[in-house]
This record gives C-alpha cells, structure tokens and sequence, in this order.
C-alpha cells in the first residue's frame, strides 16, 4: 500500500483585516496563530482551502 501524502502548512501572514470566508478557511486548517504548522492530508478539498489562503500560508510536502 502506497504511503498517504500529506502537506505542511504554515500560517505566515495573520488573517487580521481579511474577509470572514479567508479566517473561516484557515481556522477549518487549524491554523490559528503565526508560524504554526499543521499536517493535513493531500486531498483535493485541502488543496482548495490552501488556494482561498495561498497568500498566507507557506505549503511544503512532509
């Protein structure tokens, strides 16, 4: 069985001063303070919450 991709996300920019849909995406990521770092799977709906947000966060492959 091939192992699961995953995704590391970390939170760069503050959600401050965005609109509500952009906090409400991070916060469903788990992303509720600066430089955290969360492991989510590489599934298509992760990746669509990363693209609302991809001026935020930073992504790299774990």
């Amino acid at each position: 069985m091939e192992a699961e991709r995953k995704l590391m996300i970390t939170l760069k920019r503050s959600g401050i001063g965005r609109p509500q849909r952009q906090r409400d995406t991070l916060r469903g990521m788990g992303l509720t303070k600066l430089h955290k770092t969360v492991v989510l799977k590489d599934t298509p709906e992760i990746r669509g919450m990363v693209a609302k947000v991809i001026h935020l966060v930073e992504v790299k492959r774990a």
